[in-house]
């Protein structure tokens, strides 16, 4: 009987076939060897291609077609056949340095409380952001607690390596969610008493591409929403102290008033400028900000103005400052 790996590596695939030959290259040259690589093609359209790519490795890695079904999905049926006791995130757009595995195996074997351990990662592409990395701009600072993820003072990466019982004891990735389902299954994880780590050492080289949704700042507040919401009215939020019901409820706020700058920006771009005030004026509600409210007064007294002196530059968006 042949023994079962130590890390189950899962790979959703959809739409990559341009580059998972090199993710799973990636896998294959670690220096850490007791591993199994699992890729699940999502019902990709791209499917011959991919299997193309994928025709060199057959012999060294676990297929999978499914129906089309989202990333979560893609990622259960990955977990349903694992066999080895760390489950590692790889997404078929992203590739690993050498020593990733030898590295994270270390981590979370000198730490038992741990269930989860992410790396920095450098981001690469045809993108701005090529050449930093992910901590520079997703920083994370102390410990990781259900609050510190809220906040974003932590932000968990998802090349993670997660302690197999440890994602079971939460029942996996949740298949209604198609995006941030990464962000949903580290709350759950962190509501249920699971301990995440991570450390600062390069590990991945994560693709950055121009155009993708999370770019979107609609979608992206829309889909954070779903998960605060679906936490907020869940059983999870049951177990939770008050302290993070609390934070948890000021997150929610935070987000729907992002959403609320975001629409706003969209309507003032479409010269709408009642409906863009209308949104905005809903957002400050939350943010208090002198300068949304003065942008705001603007845009009842002198649309037209405010218009020719913002459509040159894309700066309708709060930040951390609320600036506008």
């Amino acid at each position: 009987m042949i023994a079962a790996p130590d890390v189950s590596v899962v790979i959703p695939a959809y739409n990559t076939s341009q580059y998972i030959a090199a993710s799973i290259e990636s896998v294959l040259a670690q220096t850490y060897t007791s591993y199994e690589v699992i890729v699940v093609n999502d019902g990709s359209p791209d499917t011959p291609a991919m299997e193309r790519a994928l025709a060199p490795f057959r012999d060294r890695i676990v297929y999978l077609v499914q129906e089309n079904g989202g990333i979560s999905a893609a990622r259960n049926a990955a977990l349903s056949v694992a066999r080895g006791r760390y489950i590692a995130l790889l997404d078929s757009d992203d590739a690993w340095e050498p020593d990733y595995l030898a590295v994270q195996v270390a981590a979370l074997e000198a730490d038992p409380s741990l269930a989860v351990v992410y790396p920095n990662a450098l981001f690469v592409g045809d993108h701005p952001h090529a050449g930093r990395t992910y901590m520079d701009l997703c920083p994370s600072s102390g410990p990781v607690t259900f609050q510190a993820l809220l906040t974003q003072r932590c932000q968990v990466f998802i090349s993670a390596l997660i302690r197999r019982t440890a994602i079971e004891r939460v029942g996996g990735f949740d298949p209604e969610l198609r995006s941030v389902e990464d962000f949903d299954l580290w709350l759950r994880m962190l509501a249920a008493g699971e301990r995440i780590g991570y450390h600062h050492r390069v590990l991945v080289r994560f693709l950055k591409r121009r155009g993708s949704l999370s770019a979107d700042p609609v979608w992206m507040a829309e889909h954070v929403l779903i998960v605060l919401d679906k936490v907020a009215n869940g059983p999870t939020a049951l177990v939770l102290p008050p302290a993070d019901r609390q934070a948890l409820e000021a997150r929610r706020a935070y987000f729907r008033a992002r959403l609320e700058i975001a629409h706003g920006k969209r309507a003032f771009f479409r010269l709408d400028a009642e409906k863009a005030r209308e949104h905005l004026e809903r957002a400050n509600d939350v943010f208090r900000s002198p300068r949304l409210r003065l942008v705001c007064l603007l845009l009842r007294l002198f649309p037209g103005v405010l218009l020719k002196v913002y459509r040159l530059r894309d700066r309708l968006i709060v930040g951390a400052d609320t600036s506008f």
